[in-house]
């Protein structure tokens, strides 16, 4: 039987490589459609977690995961020799950057083996989803499935690129409801594609190859870096000028055509903003081309723990306090909020600074019990309780989760430092804006 027909009935094993926030949703999304599913992943315990029904991702619900795999219709594994059963296999690991901010593919080029070792002899369809710089699937991936013209791409076997559009936490849009772009090799990979993806999302956009469907999710990612750098930059300088830039975006957001709200912040977090930008300026110096918006953003988010940690630091002073030696509460410690994600997360650089500065800290996250930090292990603190707050000397939100009740901070901590506004309309001597 043909992969679309196996697709189109249904009786197509899908292979999702990598069970994060991406390859999970996107496993129980094709679980609950109908298809038998086979989680790949090299961490044993989360394997063990999958098969057992609990979810370790928030926008995956436990129940709906559990239900799947009861009736036996997702499983997961660390046998990699078992891609050989998947009729497609979608690859969904991380790619982060190397110290010099270059891009590191390892695990692409790690999957990419398994799949060379592990082929199904009746072929595959083979999409990435992992972001990449424009070219990786055709120039690294194409050559070693192909295999010195042993397998003929379009023939043998099929290969795509869809960026990933996780945005987690969000509770409006998710899989189903965010069209899913899909590029392919050849058309015909594209079209097996966009069928297979059409089974579970609403909308299904195709472009012309696998360069430009590379190219979708960084100009995505780019364009909210640079308007994030933009506000940031501006945020400085309404501090100087003595303006609530709060008041002033929402002011401006009031215009219905022509401007869309970016916010300020304490500095860039996540899996996709941080790095993403660097894949696409580290492939245009290749072409000799010199993205300076790209670049100055960069440097732009990048300064803003700094600037934090100024804002402590001045507002400890106006008490006649030092920074050294303060009792400093971090508020919030994932990328962003409600998600349990501290991928990249500015709060670990604030702290870092924080006690470069001999400042002593703890910290609060209803999403993070525990927090490794150098060859300490820190415990959350409750902020529900003000007996526990009396010790602070100042309170830092980095992290705005909806759960958390921060009016109790006010009266019990003499000094918030706010970087996410979550404070507004408050009057307040004690707090401190970005």
């Amino acid at each position: 039987m043909s992969i679309e027909k196996k697709i189109l009935s249904r009786e197509a094993v899908v292979g999702i490589i990598g069970c994060g926030y991406v390859g999970l949703p996107l496993a129980l999304e094709f679980a609950k459609k109908g298809f038998r599913v086979v989680a790949f992943d090299l961490d044993a315990p989360r394997v063990d977690q999958i098969n057992r029904g609990i979810s370790y991702i928030p926008d995956v619900p436990t129940p709906e995961l559990s239900e799947c795999v009861k009736k036996g219709t997702l499983v997961a594994t660390t046998d990699f020799s078992r891609l050989a059963t998947a009729d497609t296999v979608s690859i969904c690991v991380p790619t982060p950057l190397r110290k010099t901010k270059d891009p590191d593919i390892s695990y692409i080029v790690s999957a990419l083996d398994n799949l060379v070792a592990n082929r199904n002899p009746n072929g595959q369809l083979i999409i990435l989803e992992s972001t990449t710089y424009p070219g990786t699937t055709r120039e690294v991936m194409l050559p070693a499935l192909e295999a010195e013209g042993a397998f003929k791409v379009g023939k043998d076997f099929f290969l795509a690129f869809s960026p990933e559009r996780v945005d987690p936490g969000n509770p409006v849009f998710n899989i189903v409801n965010t069209p899913k772009v899909v590029g392919g090799i050849t058309p015909e990979c594209t079209r097996l594609a966009s069928l297979l993806y059409g089974s579970i999302v609403d909308r299904v956009m195709p472009v012309t190859s696998t360069e430009s469907a590379e190219m979708v999710k960084l100009l995505e990612n780019t364009f909210r870096s640079v308007n994030i750098g933009l506000v940031n930059e501006l945020a400085l300088m309404s501090h100087n000028l003595n303006l609530n830039i709060w008041e002033i975006i929402e002011a401006a957001a009031t215009k219905p055509f022509g401007f869309m709200p970016f916010y300020p912040g304490p500095g860039l977090g996540g899996h996709c903003i941080p790095i993403d930008p660097h894949y696409l300026s580290w492939k245009a110096r290749q072409t000799g081309f010199e993205a300076r918006f790209i670049e100055l953003a960069g440097v732009v988010n990048g300064s803003m723990p700094h600037h934090v940690v100024n804002r402590v630091a001045y507002g400890l002073n106006e008490q006649t306090k030092c920074l050294k030696n303060a009792k400093i509460l971090v508020v919030g410690v994932a990328y962003k909020k409600d998600v349990n994600d501290l991928r990249e997360s500015p709060a670990l650089d604030v702290m870092a600074l924080l006690e470069k500065s001999g400042a002593v800290l703890s910290y609060s996250d209803p999403y993070f019990p525990t927090l490794k930090w150098g060859a300490e292990t820190l415990s959350s603190v409750d902020i529900s309780k003000p007996e526990a707050l009396k010790k602070f000397d100042c309170a830092v939100v980095i992290t705005n989760h909806t759960k958390v009740d921060y009016k109790t901070l006010l009266g019990a901590v003499p000094l918030i430092v706010d970087t996410r506004n979550v404070f507004k309309g408050t009057s307040h001597p004690s707090i401190v804006s970005l």
